[in-house]
């Protein structure tokens, strides 16, 4: 499988997992004090590194560069935040966030067009 898939697929993991940990306890432990939402939340964040690593280490030594996998990341995470504070958490529906989508877009094509590595 190409890098650039490889490394999608396990940031899009990675990201389902982040989101989770980072936001879910606003939520479901809203009640709870906040060093029992931080210790649920550890322990969701080991899954995200567990997928997190091996995506950077797959991107960066298949020829991904390094600002290319933060961009990649930051579209990802927009692109898992997004149905995840919709659907989950309940936000409404914003343009703000068909905004931010563009200057990712944006930022894709000047990070990407040189080809992979930046070069």
């Amino acid at each position: 499988m190409p890098p650039l898939i490889s490394t999608t697929a396990l940031l899009l993991v990675s990201n389902v997992f982040m989101t989770f940990a980072w936001y879910a306890h606003l939520k479901d432990l809203k009640d709870k004090p906040w060093w029992i939402a931080a210790l649920i939340s550890w322990g969701i964040a080991l899954m995200e590194y567990l997928f997190q690593v091996p995506a950077n280490r797959i991107g960066y030594q298949g020829g991904i560069g390094l600002a290319q996998l933060k961009i990649l990341q930051e579209v990802i995470t927009l692109g898992v935040f997004v149905p995840f504070a919709i659907l989950y958490m309940g936000e409404k529906p914003r343009l703000d966030f068909v905004w931010a989508g563009l200057c990712l877009t944006g930022a894709v094509y000047f990070i990407f067009r040189g080809g992979m590595g930046g070069k």
